[in-house]
């Protein structure tokens, strides 16, 4: 059983990275975020009379860094979000054994 799911789970990486592999080689792509697309949009809604009322606190000199710094923000939130949620998984487990020990420790007197 363990050995299909391993099997399974490389199957779909190995699935992932050629597909993306693929995409990325076969045509010339702009990689941006969701704001340029946003921005885009705006402007051609409002003709480009639009003026933001809110300018970035700090401009990265590169794009390279604002990726940087974009993926250092989501791993700083999955550990944050992984060790509370490993941290009550634990604290269920627990409670759990607690609960097994007092019906054991109670059928056994």
């Amino acid at each position: 059983m363990k050995i299909k799911l391993e099997l399974l789970t490389f199957s779909v990486i190995v699935l992932f990275i050629a597909g993306f592999a693929y995409v990325s080689s076969s045509q010339d792509h702009e990689w941006s975020g969701a704001d340029s697309k946003a921005e885009g949009v705006i402007s051609n809604l409002t003709g480009g009379t639009y003026i933001p009322w809110f300018q970035s606190i700090y401009q990265p000199p590169s794009s390279e860094i604002e990726s940087l710094l974009f993926a250092l923000q989501a791993a700083m939130g999955s550990l944050i979000i992984g060790y509370f949620l490993g941290y009550y998984r634990a604290l269920a487990k627990v409670k759990a054994e607690n609960a097994a020990q007092k019906r054991e420790g109670k059928s056994d007197a």
